[in-house]
């Protein structure tokens, strides 16, 4: 057999080309498609809420500390 992709003589059996590495017959089964992942936003607003609160807590330390 001939490779179709370099043309190396390659043996009747052989899966795939030994000199390029192409495939001697087409994939039976193709790969699914890698699904897009989406980010979701719950993380952002998790860090905007703890952000908020820390600044709340320090406001209310700094407002309601004994004066010196």
């Amino acid at each position: 057999m001939i490779c179709r992709q370099c043309g190396t003589e390659i043996a009747d059996k052989a899966l795939i080309c030994y000199r390029c590495g192409t495939a001697t017959t087409e994939a039976k089964y193709k790969p699914a498609a890698a699904r897009e992942r989406r980010r979701s936003p719950s993380r952002l607003v998790v860090a905007v809420l703890v952000v908020a609160i820390l600044i709340g807590i320090a406001l209310y330390v700094m407002l309601h500390a004994p004066a010196p």
